[in-house]
Parts: C-alpha cells; structure tokens; sequence
C-alpha cells in the first residue's frame, strides 16, 4: 500500500459524461411470457413491459397499494394490440430499456411505441407513432373483478402467511366507464389485518393511540387516450388466473396517439374524496414539461454515480447499474422498495409452478418489512448517492415509532421502541409468525417462533444509515432523531428490565449490559452478548455520540479460539442453529469495527477463512453477504469469485431479475448485496480516510463514480493496472485518499 500523495498523468477536471448507455438492454424477439418482461419504472412507478403474441402487454405497480390483508396489489395490466401488427413477427423487431432517459421503446414495421412512468406524480404515458395508420386496440385487465377466494399457499401473498382464515377473500375492485375512460381501485373495508393483530397481540387498550396504514385505504387510478371508445367486456385467462377486460377502440386509424394513466392512493372512507385527489393529479398533467422533467431527473441520477468494467467485469457492472435502474423506479415511493420483488414481480407461476397464484402473489408477504432483507435493500444508496431515494425506509420506520413504542410499555413498563425482525407495515410483528398458537404464559411482547424471538437489533442498521446520511451528505436528520433515541433507550431498558428479574443487579461484574435472551441473526438463539448485537449498539452509539453513559455499559465484541487461531465469537454462549446466516461477521460489515485501515484484521479474516459456520454457511445465493465481508477484509480473490457469481445474470430474460434464493424473483436483496460488494471492492474509508481498489483485481479495467463521507465524491478510472483519471471533489479531499492496487 502506498500514499497517493503526487498524482500524474491524470485528469483533474471534468465530469463524466459516460451515463447508462452501456448498459441499456435491447431485444430483437418478442418474449414468452411475462417472466421475459423488462422493468419500466419512476418515480413509485414499476412495470413489467414484454411483447406476447404482437401484443404489448404490461404489469402496472405502486409503491403501498395494500389491500385489506396487507398483500401488495398489482393496479392492473395493460395490454395494447395494433392492425396490421407490426409486432406480430420478429423481422426487425426491437425492445429496448433506454435508461439514461428511463423508458422502454419497442419498434417494428415502421411503428414505435414508448412507455415511460412520470417521476414526480404518478402518471404513466404510452406514446404510438406510426409510419402508417394502424387501428389500435387497449384493454385494462383486472383479475380482481370479483371476489378471490384465498387459496392454500397463497396466504404467503399477505400478512396472514401460512395462518390464513378459512374462507378468507381478496375482495373485488371496482371498475367502471365514463366519457370513455376506464377508472378502478381497491376500496379497503374498515376492519383489516390491523384490527386482527391488535387483537392477537393484546394491544386493544391502546388501539386508538395506534397509526393504522390499512384502514379505507383506496388504491387506483384512470386510463384514457382521445380517439379510443369503449367497446365492451370480455372474460379471458392469462398465465392460469382468470381475468376481465375493459375494451376500447380507435375510432379511426391513427399515426400518432398518447394513452394516460394517472394513479392515486388515500385513506378515506370516501370514494368521492379519491376522486376529488385522482382529478387533482389529472389535472396537473403537462405532458411535455414532464417529459422533459422525467428525463432530465434520470440523466442527473446517472450522474450522480456509476460502475462500468471492462473484460470479466463488464457483465456484472452492467447489473449492477441494470438493478440500481429498478431501485430508482421507486426514488419516492411513500414505502420502501420491498427486497422481495420490488415493483417488478410477474406471475408466479414462472418463479415455481407449485406456486400459480394471481400477478399479486409474492412470497414472504407484501406489506411485511422483513428487517435482515430491507437493509441490504438501502446499504448501497450511501455510495451511490442515492441519498434522497433511503427517505422511504426512514419515513417507514419513523411513522412507526408510536407503535413500537406502545409495545414495550404495554408488555414491559418501560420507554423505547421495540421493533421485531418481521415487521409488519404498522409497527407490530407479523401475526402469523407472532404466533396464533403461543401458550398464554408466554411474554405478549416476543415472538412465539424460534426465528424470531428475542430478535430486535436490525432496526440499528437503520439508525446508522439515518446518522451517515448526515455524515455522507450533509443531511438534515432531526427528523428521525426521537427514532434513533427511543430505539437506544429501548435496548437499555430492556436489558435493565431482564435482569432485574432474574436477580439484584442489572449490570454484570463488570459493569456492562447483559443481552439475554437476545438473537444474533435468526441464527444462533437464545444469545448471551451476541456479536451482532453489540457491535451495532457500540457503533450507533459512538456515531451519533449523544449517550456516553450508555456506550460505557456496552460489551465487547466476544472472541474465542478455534484449532488456535482468534476470531470473532457468534455470542458469549447460545443455545442452539436455526438458520444459515454468519451474525459473527457483522462487526465487519455492516459495523466497520474489523476491516481495512482497522486494527484486528487478523481477528477478522481469521473468521472468515476459518470459522466453521462461516465456510459451511457460504455462497453467493440470495442476501448471503460472503462476497462483502471479503471485500471489506481486503481479500481480493475471494471478492473477485463471488461477486462474479453473486451478479452474474440472473435465470430470467432480464439479466437483473434474480432468484428466488431464500425469498422470490426478482430478489432485491441479491441485488442490492451485490451492489454493495462492487462497491466495497472499489472504495472503502474510514474517518477520513478514502482507500481506493482495496478489493480490486488490477486487472479488471473499470471507471467508477461514488460517493464518501463529507460531501465527497470520487471518480477513477483503472487501466492496464494505472490510474489513468482521478476526480476527487471537493479537491482538498484528494490528500485523504490512499491507492491500493492489489
């Protein structure tokens, strides 16, 4: 390792000019089915867009469209059929993902047809425009136009899993056409899954106080294009589920025409008053100053950061921007972008046969905000710079502090906010995994699941990413501070609390904290000192500085030795293995205690290269995080072969549509963990430190844009094992940067 301290033969000025377009996408046959379809998305917008049979066809999503089960509804599909169809054969055939403009175009014959989604209202836009006059078709597509019986299995769709009531349905959209336009939504009825777990939980003395998501919600919107008439319904079925269209016509042929549909959500007992806000958003509509606007937000997203290899690299540096594509389709969406699929699932038949259910399913629930897969969801958005785009996860979980702190002063009397692991989108535990048949001695306040009891600490990787969004950019938190405050106070009182009634002290010998019964991952249970817990409390706490008293009570991270060689120990002593994760590792990432530039690196890469249950336990599959754990330890090789397989193409069309691994398809945090591995290889710090390729193989030429802490950004460039271009902004940054070209 050597300082760089004199730079030569570099540019100094300049922004990168590079953008997306290495990684755009094109098609030159039309697909299958709708497991070959392309993302299309912004703003909370995601479609899945293919071309079946000459039909254009689309999947249309929005960001926290629940229904009254808490599945994530699908707004409907789309489809749009031309004559003569130049779609209908594959002659000159083109389907692209432009993504320095974000949309898809797909062109054949002389006809061009454009799909964007607007990213500051929740509009979408279908541009035709033809050659020739074509007559054109379009049908809205809603597989619920009548009540849904909830079959066996399908439950995994919404928060009652694999709990589901007998005779429970998905109640019926409504559907209906005026002045030639289609207008739908989902009306959720007053008692919902809220009212269910509340009950299940023992919290209906505090109901009142409680922030309820799902009660009335109204999820929808209106499609319409000039010179389409309604011409009738017509029953049909698509991939096994049943469905109904709403037919309109051209009323003649047409070069040019434009199709809107404009989206709303509210809760309110109302109709008229969604109507009232649907209209309003019709109303804002400015086609071409949106267009513009859209396209100039996407063209500055790629500029705020990049990844682009050459050689070996340059398929995975291409997903890499391929699926931070599809986080960006939901930048503003009022929840986060769900690790189980995002915006962008299909019909689920084409994931696992056994699994044919309607385009809403997804597995592991769909207002359900699984904790361990979240945060592998937003890590990334740090270097990215995608700072604006982590408000969603933070606004999630600041809207559900009231909740969680009810928790622990109904089940133990004292303040903070318990937050569980399964989490649903209202602040409680999943009921299904709470447990509908838990013994009545049991604590009211743990899961009966023996995952997920006495597992809460996941919720401090979200504090610390609120705390290094202020240290990476500057931002205003005071928002999220009370969060951040009630969360610590939470893990402080608690453990007081357990030990007070196990004996006189509530500290140990040495002063400390005792964190039992605790959780290190879903993993090794029934913990005392569990290494993932303390290292997130050490490090929250000395980041956001504002508790010293309580950091002093904190335990060291445990050791132990095994066949002679130090590592970092699961926890002080545990009970017995439920799962496959390696929580003795998180005091390397995401806790930066062990790494590079830090002292007890052996401690570290002894555990990764030796520990039992760390190389029984490894792979690239789904949210593993092998492939960051040995970029952050500096071990090239192994970050080279796994980040190869970790974002290598996934099994479907679209090369970023990866798994199901332990979750479903596509997996966003597959994704979102491969993209934090590339970045770890690239650029690490510490203080103020910027360590350059710390996990780079000098021969894979690359340039790269990311962000670090201080309102720094750096570009580089590597080729044939030189630095050929280093921009380090602002420029009196450039002295805290150290080259490490393995």
């Amino acid at each position: 390792m050597k300082k760089l301290l004199v730079i030569s033969l570099l540019v100094m000025i300049g922004v990168s000019a590079l953008g997306s377009g290495h990684a755009n996408v094109v098609w030159n046959t039309p697909s299958r089915n709708s497991s070959e379809s392309m993302p299309c998305g912004g703003g909370d917008i995601g479609m899945n867009v293919w071309v079946e049979n000459g039909d254009i066809l689309f999947y249309l999503s929005r960001s926290g469209t629940f229904d009254e089960h808490n599945c994530l509804l699908k707004q409907g599909r789309v489809r749009l059929r031309l004559f003569p169809n130049p779609f209908s054969s594959a002659v000159d055939f083109r389907q692209e993902l432009k993504l320095n403009d974000g949309y898809v175009e797909i062109s054949a014959g002389g006809t061009t047809v454009q799909l964007w989604a607007d990213v500051f209202r929740p509009v979408v836009h279908l541009d035709i425009d033809s050659r020739q006059p074509v007559e054109a078709e379009l049908f809205y597509e809603n597989w619920r136009y009548q009540d849904r019986a909830v079959r066996k299995g399908e439950g995994q769709q919404n928060s009652y899993k694999w709990a589901t009531p007998k005779n429970q349905v998905t109640t019926a959209d409504s559907v209906y056409i005026k002045d030639n336009a289609v207008t739908f939504y989902h009306h959720n009825p007053e008692k919902t899954v809220f009212d269910v777990a509340v009950s299940q939980q023992g919290l209906e003395g505090v109901k009142s106080r409680m922030m309820n998501p799902l009660e009335n919600l109204i999820s929808g919107g209106r499609m319409w294009s000039d010179n389409f008439s309604f011409t009738g319904v017509q029953d049909s079925v698509y991939a096994g589920t049943d469905y109904r269209s709403w037919c309109f016509k051209t009323r003649e042929p047409i070069k040019k025409q434009h199709v809107t549909i404009a989206l709303h959500t509210l809760q309110t007992p109302s109709v008229d008053e969604w109507e009232v806000g649907l209209n309003r958003t019709i109303s804002s509509i400015s086609l071409q100053k949106d267009k513009k606007n859209t396209r100039r937000w996407w063209n500055e997203f790629w500029q705020r950061s990049f990844i682009v290899g050459e050689g070996e690299s340059e398929n995975i540096t291409r997903n890499y921007t391929l699926f931070r594509y599809m986080l960006g389709c939901n930048a503003y969406g009022m929840y986060p972008t769900k690790f189980n699929g995002g915006l962008f699932t299909f019909d689920p038949c084409f994931v696992d046969e056994k699994q044919s259910f309607t385009p809403d399913y997804r597995k592991w629930g769909g207002g359900t905000m699984t904790a361990q897969n979240q945060r592998l969801v937003y890590w990334p958005m740090l270097k990215s710079g995608d700072f604006d785009m982590m408000l969603s996860q933070f606004d999630c979980y600041h809207r559900m502090l009231p909740n969680a702190e009810l928790r622990s002063l109904v089940y133990w009397q004292h303040a903070g906010a318990c937050f569980a692991e399964q989490l649903e989108n209202f602040g409680l535990p999943n009921p299904a995994e709470y447990g509908f048949k838990r013994p009545d001695y049991f604590d009211k306040g743990v899961e009966y699941n023996a995952w997920l009891e006495y597992e809460w600490d996941t919720v401090l990787e979200f504090c610390q990413m609120i705390l290094e969004t202020k240290i990476y950019a500057g931002a205003d938190i005071d928002k999220y501070l009370p969060l951040i405050e009630s969360v610590l106070t939470f893990f402080d009182e608690h453990y007081r609390y357990r030990a007070a009634r196990r004996g006189s002290k509530v500290l140990d010998g040495d002063g400390h904290l005792i964190l039992f019964p605790g959780s290190a991952c879903e993993t090794y249970k029934m913990t005392n000192n569990a290494a993932s817990t303390i290292a997130a409390l050490r490090t929250v706490l000395e980041t956001y500085g504002d508790k010293p008293d309580m950091l002093n009570t904190i335990p060291p991270v445990p050791l132990r030795i095994v066949d002679g060689k130090e590592m970092i120990a699961p926890a002080k002593t545990w009970e017995r293995i439920n799962n496959v994760e390696t929580p003795q590792l998180y005091p390397v990432f995401p806790w930066r205690m062990y790494g590079v530039g830090r002292e007890g690196m052996g401690v570290a890469r002894n555990t990764y290269l030796y520990d039992p249950d760390a190389l029984k336990f490894r792979t690239h599959t789904g949210w593993k995080q092998d492939n960051i754990w040995a970029a952050c330890l500096g071990l090239t090789d192994e970050a080279r072969r796994l980040s190869l397989l970790k974002l290598a193409d996934g099994p479907h069309r679209f090369p970023a549509f990866w798994g199901p691994g332990y979750d479903w398809t596509p997996d966003h945090n597959w994704g979102g963990s491969g993209m934090i591995g590339l970045q770890e290889m690239l650029l690490q710090t510490k203080g103020e430190k910027i360590y350059l390729f710390p996990a780079w193989p000098k021969e894979w030429n690359v340039h790269f844009k990311l962000h670090a802490p201080g309102k720094t950004t750096v570009e580089a460039e590597l080729k044939d094992g030189k630095i050929v271009r280093l921009v380090v902004l602002p420029s009196n940054r450039r002295k805290d940067v150290e080259l490490m070209i393995n």
